[in-house]
């Protein structure tokens, strides 16, 4: 009992250490890897190099795999080079499970001694992240002695060799039970070691272990497709394609596996080589069969999961992929451009609400005012999506990154109240009476409105790409946009005195109105105040304090003493 439970905690600690490895690099280096595998998908040969490479750092192609169908979900990546990138993937893997399978056991207290002093002493830094994966590494090495100890003590029993000799005659159950391991430890590599450690041990002869090892690479297939469930069918497609090529590969290898084991012993005497160059040997395979069919099996993947359809997820999150969230970086992006999508749907409101204003329509008022209930919805899906990444696993960058989308969606979601309200006032003031605007006051409106919509597509760039220049523009639009405000509240009340008719009917609703285009012009424009803030561009207040005996704002009793006022500086 003492063995198996000793063989127990060594599987554990070895997906274990595989989880610490892959989970740190992708934190300490979740964002290069990402612009490397952007940069490096040119063609089918170069994509599946991109994709070995990654891997074999993250040592897992399912994270590789997650990333990827973020790519297509995004519509950054065409399919076909995603499913050849994940083809490279499994090569990867395979190479690191080479790697690893080698005596390493010596290193493992040293990695682990580097690892904890540097995770402890600097823990939020890079250091710190770089400590996490020495610790994976450490553990995952001393994992695969302690399996190789327990092992061989459990080939003693009885019951064990009763159990082996029973794997040993039915290749289909070694298959199922390589895939579900590898599911249940969410990593094909933590699989092919044990499978490896066990053979070498003589726990299992090889042909037993080479059932396991087709079985895994089918789990790790299963898992990415598990993982991705709840995504968009466009980020489903690349998981489910990648698992095509993997069960194809398994019904060409599996009817030849007896044939080639006698093979593989007699090329490496040493069983656990021969498990995992067998490992190796399936993917590259693989990889160089299926390399010229990935645009087939691209369509074969778009038949199992269709396309969504854009017009149908107008009103819904469909960036906000849950399978990203395993990488911060990659969350923070998805996030991003679902606040770009609810800032879409403002702009839509926006544009219909000169519409409304000159057409007096009031199904379309109705249908904008609806649109409100999306905005809301947009907000709280993006905010609790963010809620969902750790702030202490990002670096200062995406801190500051996590923090712009938190305002920039709340200050979305505030100027859609706003129009809300306006259409409102704009169907009780001026439509359900029967009243129109001046001319002159109708060209004020447009005016402001057009000014609107260019600074909220001014502002979508400020966000998308935090240009400076282009944020000094836009506080630049604020200025302007507060004097015309001003000028056309003068000009208004000059009509009022030479009794324009129309200009008396409909003063409140347009005071009202130019007042909110402020307003809503305000919200834009916050979004420049970040970024002109970390550029050292922003002033620290609009008011200049003057020292001086103004007794008109003393308090009486007060006057002979000195007091400050504050006066507005000029913009």
């Amino acid at each position: 009992m003492r063995a198996l439970l000793n063989l127990l905690a060594a599987i554990a600690l070895l997906v274990w250490g595989t989880q610490l490895v892959r989970t740190g690099i992708l934190r300490a280096f979740g964002a290069d890897l990402r612009k490397v595998l952007a940069r490096s998908i040119g063609n089918r040969f170069s994509a599946a190099l991109a994709g070995l490479g990654i891997t074999a750092l993250v040592q897992s192609s399912t994270a590789t795999a997650l990333i990827v169908s973020a790519f297509v979900g995004q519509g950054l990546v065409a399919l076909p080079l995603a499913l050849a990138v994940m083809l490279g993937a499994d090569v990867g893997t395979s190479l690191m499970v080479v790697l690893l399978s080698f005596d390493l056991s010596w290193l493992s207290p040293l990695l682990i001694f580097c690892g904890v002093v540097l995770y402890t002493s600097r823990q939020a830094s890079a250091a710190g992240r770089v400590g996490r994966i020495l610790i994976g590494l450490g553990l995952m090495l001393l994992a695969l002695r302690m399996v190789g100890e327990s092992a061989a003590i459990l080939t003693q029993a009885p019951a064990v060799r009763a159990l082996l000799a029973s794997l040993s005659s039915d290749l289909m159950l070694e298959i199922t039970l390589g895939a579900a391991l590898a599911m249940a430890a969410y990593s094909s590599l933590a699989i092919v070691l044990l499978t490896a450690s066990m053979a070498a041990t003589g726990v299992i002869p090889v042909e037993v272990g080479m059932g396991l090892v087709l079985g895994a690479n089918l789990g790790s297939g299963a898992l990415a497709v598990v993982t991705t469930a709840r995504a968009t069918p466009e980020t489903r497609q690349v998981p489910v394609g990648n698992l095509l090529f993997k069960c194809l590969g398994v019904m060409l290898a599996a009817p030849f596996a007896g044939l080639v084991a006698p093979e593989l012993k007699a090329a490496f005497r040493d069983p656990a080589t021969a498990i995992v160059m067998f490992h190796l040997g399936f993917n590259v395979a693989v990889a160089l069969v299926f390399i010229g069919l990935t645009l087939a099996v691209a369509r074969a993947a778009v038949r199992l999961v269709p396309r969504s359809d854009r017009k149908l997820l107008a009103g819904r999150p469909h960036h906000l992929d849950p399978s990203a969230l395993a990488t911060p970086s990659l969350a923070i992006s998805c996030a991003a451009r679902e606040a770009l999508h609810q800032a879409d749907v403002v702009e839509t409101m926006l544009q219909g609400m000169l519409k409304v204003i000159h057409g007096n329509d009031l199904q379309l008022a109705h249908e904008l005012r609806q649109l409100d209930d999306t905005v809301d919805e947009l907000y709280s899906a993006i905010k609790y999506y963010l809620t969902k990444i750790s702030r202490a696993e990002l670096d200062e960058a995406e801190s500051r990154r996590w923090a712009d989308i938190i305002s920039f969606t709340i200050n979305l979601e505030q100027i859609g109240d706003i129009i809300e309200r306006v259409l409102l006032d704009i169907e009780d003031k001026k439509i359900r009476k029967g009243r129109s605007f001046s001319e002159a006051g109708m060209a004020e409106i447009c005016e402001l409105h057009a000014r609107l919509k260019t600074n909220l597509r001014l502002c979508m760039s400020v966000f998308l790409n935090g240009s400076l220049r282009e944020a000094q523009q836009l506080m630049e639009e604020k200025v302007r946009f507060r004097e015309l405000e001003r000028a056309y509240a003068t000009t208004h009340l000059t009509r009022l005195t030479d009794n324009t008719v129309q200009s008396i009917e409909t003063s409140s609703l347009h005071i009202d109105l130019i007042s909110e285009f402020k307003r809503i012009n305000s919200h834009i424009c916050s979004i420049a105040y970040p970024i002109l803030e970390s550029a050292g561009a922003l002033a620290p207040s609009r008011l200049t304090l003057v020292v001086g005996n103004d007794d008109a704002a003393m308090p009486q009793g007060a006057r002979n003493e000195p007091a400050p006022c504050f006066r507005e500086r000029p913009a």
